[in-house]
């Protein structure tokens, strides 16, 4: 384990991290050229660079130019592969990461070119496994290639886990196992290492050419993106979003992961630090129905199997997040021995919000198939018969109060929210059989659905006639926006108009950015203590409120200063906050992205743009 004086880490602007991943994992990159975040070989395996969450020490891997200055960061046009130009006193030099999709392997490229002059590139590897809570055993061997000696490469070992260095050699290590070298290139010459990951007990991978696999890397990202149609103003940071949307899928199982992070803090030194590393329902489900607004039915198809999987057993099993397989033990731990982004502790693996009930998810999932439905994939027996069980679970369920879609860690309530989503999910069941012509109980159904469409009208609406966050509360939050995208009421519904002005008075700061709900003086609803920063979700959807009432101008303004917001590399966080211009919360954040495309999809509709 690192030492407890270790230096403190240089906590880089979660916005300022550049992402790429091989649709199995994702690691994070700083200004500098160090990846900070590498989780290997899942999204939610154990780190074997941390340094984000921690220190140097906690494990990292530099490539940069010594005395150089970066003149420019941005991804190759349709790709998720990173370019960084440097320039120093000598010369310039152009440095590409990426992370090869394709035969299952874990590979990590580091691409250097010296582009003019000469440039002297520092190299520093620092493998921590397992969260940095172990060492690894770091030697120097060979690949046998039947030829010959083979590549000498550098191998780290630790328990069930193996990285493997393909590239020049370290020439010095430190005490702390730090691996440093640094390499003078000329103008044309260029230098390229390969990290891989794999299990411990595997043969040594051999070397891949890394500008064949950087030419199929850019094939197959710009295979997909060129699929992508986006106009007006907004069109690349659409393509950008859907792009991040697809590399948080995970190739193998169709499961999405929230995010790419765990404990990145809400509240920076506070205790909001949650791992966002695994599949939520709703997310997933939201998630699908902005892809598939694109075109991207193929996803959504692998999605709805990874669900029928995942949530296969009795009807009252049904969880409101799983691992990337499936997983359902999601226990919640804390990872004391890191301090924590900006001394954010503590910093958790894990989440205990797993085991709430939320009543919104099953009409979250159940509008996101319906709109696959709708758009021609057919249902088959099984995965109709799992929605038949939801649905018995939500009559089951009819009368609990829950936890809410922020997943207060407090008291229970009775969120309109959530109810408005259970009349969704009885209002889809009924369209299935009366549309489609698929069997259930629809008179049942049908009754249930005007009942709580009755209670809401009757308990979900307060005397200044603005829906209510809760029944027993006259407070407003952000999800009440998502009403009318059920089709429970029109967008220029009054009792809409009038949460809207509430919002407006209540929640929206200076800049225009939306929180979720009220901090109290006296106590949170959601149990936690410290506040928050403006939810970026929440103000994508007061910007497609705005475009689908009437307010058009008020709707691209609050959205060019959302896009404005995740300059220069069109990375969006959880949180923004305006006064400090800075992200936070998990990173990238499939949420935020899913929102940005949504809402830039209203605008054009409306302007007649699609």
């Amino acid at each position: 384990m690192p030492a407890a004086d270790a230096s403190p880490a240089r906590d880089v602007p979660i916005g300022h991290y550049a992402v790429v991943g091989d649709m199995r994992t994702a690691a994070l990159i700083s200004p500098e050229g160090s990846v900070d975040w590498l989780c290997l070989p899942r999204f939610d395996s154990p780190s074997v660079f941390a340094s984000l969450l921690g220190t140097e020490q906690d494990g990292r891997w530099l490539v940069r130019v010594v005395e150089g200055e970066v003149e420019s960061r941005d991804y190759v046009e349709g790709t998720l592969v990173f370019r960084t130009l440097w320039r120093a006193p000598e010369g310039s030099a152009e440095v590409l990461t990426f992370m090869p999709p394709g035969d299952g392997r874990s590979d990590i490229v580091r691409l250097v070119r010296c582009t003019s002059g000469t440039v002297e590139v520092e190299h520093e590897l620092i493998m921590r496994f397992d969260y940095a809570t172990l060492r690894p055993w770091v030697h120097r061997t060979r690949v046998e290639d039947g030829d010959g000696p083979g590549e000498e490469v550098l191998t780290a070992v630790g328990g069930p886990s193996r990285l493997i260095l393909h590239g020049p050699m370290p020439e010095a290590v430190t005490e702390e196992d730090a691996h440093r070298g640094r390499h003078r290139l000329a103008e044309g010459e260029e230098l390229c290492w390969v990290l891989t990951g794999q299990a411990s007990w595997k043969p040594l991978p051999s070397s891949i050419d890394p500008r064949a696999v950087l030419e199929e890397t850019i094939a197959d990202w710009r295979a997909w993106t060129g699929r992508i149609r986006a106009s007006g103003p907004w069109a690349r940071q659409v393509t950008r979003s859907l792009t991040v949307l697809r590399a948080l899928t995970h190739a193998d199982t169709g499961g999405i992961v929230a995010a790419a992070t765990t404990s990145l803090p809400e509240d920076p030194g506070g205790e909001r630090n949650w791992d966002y590393r695994f599949t939520w329902l709703r997310d997933s489900a939201l998630t699908l129905q902005a892809m598939m607004a694109h075109g991207f039915d193929g996803g959504a198809e692998a999605w709805r199997e990874w669900l029928l999987r995942a949530i296969a057993g009795h009807s009252n099993e049904l969880r409101i997040m799983y691992g990337l397989g499936g997983e359902r033990d999601l226990t919640e731990r804390e990872l004391p021995h890191l301090r924590g982004y900006a001394g954010s502790r503590p910093v958790r693996i894990g989440n205990g919000a797993a085991d709430q009930y939320q009543a919104d998810v099953i009409g979250e999932v159940m509008l996101a198939l319906a709109q696959l439905r709708d758009g021609g994939v057919a249902e088959d027996t099984y995965s109709w018969a799992v929605q038949r069980m939801m649905l018995t679970t939500q009559t089951q369920r009819l009368e609990e109060p829950d936890h809410g879609i922020w997943e207060m860690r407090g008291d229970r309530h009775f969120f309109t929210h959530g109810r408005v989503m259970i009349w969704a999910a009885f209002d889809q069941g009924v369209r299935a059989v009366e549309q489609h012509g698929l069997r259930g109980d629809v008179e049942h159904w049908r009754t249930l659905r005007d009942q709580v469409r009755a209670e809401i009208e009757e308990r979900g609406v307060g005397p200044d006639g603005a829906f209510r966050q809760t029944y027993d509360s006259t407070e407003v939050d952000a999800s009440l926006l998502q009403i009318p995208h059920t089709g429970f009421c029109a967008y220029d519904d009054p009792r809409m108009l009038a949460t809207v002005r509430r919002l407006e008075e209540e929640l929206v700061d200076d800049a225009g950015f939306l929180h979720r709900y009220r901090m109290g003086d006296s106590g949170n609803i959601d149990g936690l203590d410290g506040g928050e920063a403006p939810f970026l979700i929440c103000t994508f959807w007061l910007v497609e409120q705005y475009v689908r009432s009437g307010r058009l101008e008020d709707a691209e303004r609050l959205m060019q200063a959302c896009v404005e917001a995740g300059a220069p590399l069109d990375l969006l966080a959880e949180e923004y906050d305006p006064a400090s211009r800075r992200m936070l919360g998990n990173y990238p954040q499939a949420f935020s992205h899913l929102g940005l495309v949504r809402a830039a999809d209203a605008i054009a509709q409306v302007r007649g743009e699609t």
